[in-house]
């Protein structure tokens, strides 16, 4: 037999200072965190089932909405002339955007020493790799003839044929698949040492066994703890790089044109803060419900979630600050087509997508700059919500309305997507949804061996404080 359900207490009072709540032991985290995927199948909670369910039929309409793509081609999609990139390439670009926030925790934060990104790291990671499946599927389908994918692929051939390497697609591919298999290395490896916890802790065979083949015959040497430190720095290495060039590759598959609104110099750092925006908002949406669900308030605290809606609140106001500079550019720069974009944005049959994004993302961001908002749950996922609906809402802006209205009049267009463009994003969801359940009930979501090093140091920190309080007192008393 497995497990049984695992142990679930109340939850400390959180005053919104500490990333560790009092009370926490070794053996209370193995047992709160391992537990969970060790549940035996038959007592899988009835919440986990529900979301999975809901998250598997979305997943067949993604499914669906594929299959009837390879029949019919891209023709099911509102996309004509001029508008020849609409929500493929809007959904693309949004979710690798959502990816990064899990790259800069994991890697940026773990150079920098940063102990808060423990309990959130694990998540967020899991969070990446799912929102890279969902995007990695993009630039294949709307090739067109997507069975031919590997035509992008440098590999040698009769033909001697190669890639167009001055193509934005060719890049895209090279792109997505570097991070892709960084990231997935990345998280695996931080896998290894939970890997041998569960092969510990299991009662059931097989799922020993299962969890003992992932653990790669871990046991903790001192030899095992310095090539595991030695990976994980090297991995964070390869992986800063990533955050930033990843979407500024996507960012110049825009840049290089000669699209109005396009070819601005600021859209690689833009895209950058903006995926990083977009990225933290969706982990703060989807750690609430986990952390109320599973009960984890004692590692998730609300300083946690102060701390990632600061950084939203940063990256945000950089996302307003390129608002501003594309204004300003195509007020300075003098040309009649960026002039006439810039009131095409603000007047013209898209107008709605302009000013909601600038409400979603400008306007709604502004209470974070109060504490009483970042420490409070519901008023972080009601903001959260909105900037993802906004950042969705960018994509459309600065993909469809700059190709609505282009150089020609004659060659305008309006785009107007199809119940098979909303049923594949939706099914994307399904996709994202149903790795994230998987990965819930499976693997655990917090890093147990890094939490239990921040407990250890927690416990030096207080006690050299305690320490220190105590001979500054016996000082004061000696004078």
């Amino acid at each position: 037999m497995a497990q049984a359900q695992p142990i679930r207490t109340s939850p400390q009072p959180d005053p919104g200072e500490s990333y560790l709540l009092e009370g926490e032991t070794y053996a209370s985290m193995s047992s709160k965190i391992g537990d969970v995927p060790l549940v035996s199948p038959l007592q899988t909670s009835r919440g986990w089932l529900v979301g999975f369910t809901i998250s598997f039929i979305l997943l067949m309409v993604y499914f669906v909405s594929i299959g009837w793509l390879f029949i019919k081609g891209v023709g099911i999609w509102g996309i004509n002339i001029p508008v020849g990139w609409a929500m493929d390439i809007i959904n693309f670009v949004w979710w690798i955007g959502i990816g990064h926030a899990g790259t800069l925790i994991s890697a940026i934060l773990l150079l920098l020493n940063q102990g808060w990104r423990n309990s959130i790291n694990r998540f967020a990671e899991a969070m990446t790799l799912f929102a890279v499946a969902c995007a990695g599927m993009y630039p294949i389908l709307h090739l067109g003839r997507p069975w031919l994918f590997y035509w992008l692929m440098p590999y040698p051939n009769t033909m001697g044929m190669w890639p167009q390497f001055r193509s934005a697609l060719a890049w895209d591919v090279f792109a997505i698949s570097t991070y892709a298999s960084v990231s997935l290395v990345f998280w695996l490896v931080g896998l290894i040492p939970d890997f041998a916890t569960l092969r510990d802790r299991a009662k059931n065979i097989w799922a020993k066994r299962i969890y003992g083949v992932a653990a790669l015959g871990w046991r903790g040497s001192a030899r095992h703890w310095h090539r595991y430190e030695m990976a994980s720095l090297l991995l964070a290495g390869l992986s800063t790089p990533l955050v930033v060039s990843v979407h500024s590759i996507i960012s110049l598959d825009f840049a290089i044109s000669q699209v109005p609104g396009w070819q601005v110099t600021i859209f690689p750092p833009y895209f950058v803060a903006g995926a990083v925006f977009a990225g933290f908002a969706m982990v703060i949406l989807l750690m609430a419900p986990v952390r109320k669900w599973y009960g984890f308030e004692n590692y998730i605290t609300i300083r946690h979630f102060d701390v990632m809606a600061k950084v939203m609140l940063a990256t945000g106001m950089v996302v307003v600050y390129g608002y501003f500079m594309e204004v300003w550019a195509a007020l300075y720069g003098g040309s009649t087509y960026e002039e006439y974009l810039l009131y095409n944005r603000l007047y013209g049959p898209s107008a709605w997508a302009y000013w909601g994004l600038l409400f979603c993302n400008a306007v709604a961001i502004q209470p974070l700059w109060f504490k009483q908002v970042r420490q409070s749950i519901p008023a972080l996922i009601v903001i959260s919500l909105i900037v993802s609906v906004g950042m969705w809402l960018e994509r459309y802006v600065i993909i469809v309305i700059s190709l609505e209205r282009d150089f020609l009049p004659s060659s305008w267009g309006q785009y107007n997507p199809t119940f098979w463009d909303w049923s594949l994003y939706l099914g994307s969801f399904g996709l994202f949804f149903t790795l994230l359940f998987l990965f819930v009930r499976v693997l655990p979501m917090i890093n147990i061996f890094e939490m239990r090093m921040f407990l250890h140091q927690e416990q030096q920190r207080m006690n050299r404080k305690k320490h220190h309080g105590e001979a500054g007192h016996g000082g004061a008393t000696a004078d």
